[in-house]
């Protein structure tokens, strides 16, 4: 009865979540292949396409292989299985981890526990739960591709198999988060090692893509895996082995793991004491500097060397782009004017953008989970207000923030500087700071939630986030409706430094962003706090 109860909760959070980006996947892919149809409707736009994407380095290393790109489905498969997978994958580790691990934070699970159950039991009753949720999304975004497919020019078979691509990378991953959620103490933990492992999957196969030479490692990674799939495009099924062996197994070791673990602990070793480390300690600020250091080190270094790749590479893209009419398109459609490396930056920086709003995301996360922990409380029985612990924890974000900014902008141009490209450091210190105002928003709008709706305040967050992405990048590669344009934080800000700043759309967001600081202290000093 008890592993009913688990499963059942699991299950309805985990379908609405699967349900909610399985809409998403199918939003894009039905935009992507009606879009392509009128962006590129005839032969020589479409060679022209080819010209522009097919064999640029540069593009593939960040997007994956094209193949068939002058064709409505080779366009379709491509441009949404090189980011629709990464978004879902980073949903799967974060849901597995708080479904698992994050119950166990909160001392719910020890409630059910008490009933006629095993831990062992509950961990399994809530990974069916789990696989209800990736079924939903399967079921979603079928329905999404199937409903293009007189469009795309593709069978409704064909159309299943890409469906299960896509979703094939959140079903490895909520493998994945199952099973860190065994070995680390921590939900925290939890999530920061299977975001590693998620790092290390989309270096491997960045690096694979990025050189003929290196195919072969894209075999290593399971992002390449679904590459490998091929959809669409000269489907390649025994990818899907190698697929199902990771997630069974991973799922079946985090089973095992689970039955053998005492409650409250992980499996790998964790000291209960270590040598005094009271640096920033010394007042609230401080403190919430220190929270925010290992966050803030860790997307420093991942958003960093993103930056460096890009530069190392803008020359060569920016080169083969330069007569290419598509690429101009591209950069127009951006409100970019420059040509060669400065409009390739200016498109990339978009991304930097997403990976910097991805960040402050991030950062609400942390804030809502101190208080969803209790770990609040300890800190506001002390003479602290709650403004002032607030304040402390937005201004230590919106620091961090700024530096990964500016750090963007220095590594793009010592890269881009090593190959003669031409574009200043003024001008890439400029991208960098270009896509700040949108981070910002987002770290001001998740407060906001936070302090209003606290348990959807994470969700809300990154949904902000990944829509804004999703409907950026396709809006650059096809004729979107403006008014679905205008509804991304991405779209507003100009792709520096193929073009100026806007500066009065900065303004726009600060002054937004400080609007909603405001209505948040307030709201938050209102409620009371909201456990997990």
């Amino acid at each position: 009865m008890t592993g009913r109860v688990v499963a059942g909760l699991a299950a309805r959070r985990a379908i609405r979540g699967g349900a909610a980006w399985g809409a998403v996947f199918a939003l894009v892919v039905a935009s992507t292949a009606v879009g392509f149809e009128s962006a590129y409707g005839t032969v020589e736009a479409r060679q022209q396409l080819v010209r522009t994407l097919g064999g640029n380095a540069g593009i593939q290393a960040l997007f994956g292989v094209t193949r068939d790109i002058s064709t409505v489905k080779g366009f379709t498969a491509w441009r949404c299985l090189g980011v629709l997978p990464l978004v879902g994958a980073i949903w799967a580790l974060l849901h597995a981890t708080r479904t698992l691990q994050g119950e166990e934070d909160s001392g719910r699970l020890e409630l059910l526990l008490a009933g006629p159950t095993t831990r062992a039991g509950a961990g399994v009753a809530a990974m069916a739960g789990m696989a209800a949720g990736l079924v939903a999304m399967f079921a979603v975004t079928a329905a999404g591709v199937l409903a293009v497919t007189g469009t795309g020019g593709f069978g409704v078979t064909a159309g299943l198999y890409f469906a299960v691509a896509l979703v094939a990378a959140p079903a490895m991953f909520l493998a994945v988060g199952s099973l860190t959620s065994q070995l680390a103490t921590t939900r925290r933990q939890a999530a920061a090692m299977a975001g590693g492992v998620f790092g290390v999957a989309y270096a491997i196969r960045l690096v694979a893509d990025s050189g003929s030479g290196l195919r072969w490692l894209r075999w290593a990674s399971p992002l390449g895996w679904v590459e490998s799939l091929r959809p669409l495009t000269g489907s390649r099924p025994l990818a899907l082995v190698p697929i199902a062996g990771l997630t069974l197994g991973l799922s079946a070791a985090a089973i095992v793991v689970n039955g053998a673990r005492d409650y409250g602990t992980g499996a790998l070793p964790a000291s209960d004491t270590g040598p005094l480390r009271a640096g920033l300690l010394e007042s609230a600020w401080r403190f919430s500097a220190r929270l925010t250091r290992p966050r803030a080190v860790g997307w420093a270094a991942a958003i960093g060397l993103m930056a460096a790749v890009v530069g190392l590479v803008a020359k060569s893209v920016g080169e083969a782009a330069t007569e290419s009419e598509g690429f101009a398109e591209i950069i127009q459609r951006l409100g970019g004017r420059s040509g060669g490396a400065e409009a390739y930056l200016g498109l990339s920086f978009t991304i930097v953008a997403a990976l910097l709003a991805f960040q402050a995301a991030g950062h609400v996360a942390a804030t809502r989970e101190e208080e969803a922990d209790g770990q609040l409380d300890n800190l506001l029985v002390r003479p602290l207000s709650r403004s002032r612990w607030l304040l402390g924890r937005v201004a230590t974000a919106f620091a961090a923030l700024a530096a990964v900014s500016v750090l963007a902008g220095l590594a793009s141009w010592v890269t881009a500087a090593s190959q003669d490209t031409g574009v200043g450091l003024g001008r890439l210190l400029s991208a960098g700071m270009n896509v700040l105002p949108p981070a910002v928003l987002v770290l001001a709008l998740g407060t906001l939630a936070h302090a209003v709706a606290p348990r959807r305040a994470v969700a809300l967050t990154y949904g902000l986030v990944a829509w804004s992405f999703l409907v950026e990048l396709v809006g650059s590669l096809v004729n979107a409706s403006h008014w679905l344009l205008d509804l991304s934080l991405f779209h507003h800000i100009a792709p520096v430094p193929a073009v100026d700043p806007r500066w009065d759309t900065a303004a726009l967001y600060v002054v937004l962003a400080a609007a909603a600081g405001a209505i948040s202290l307030v709201a938050f000093n209102r409620r009371d706090l909201v456990g997990a």
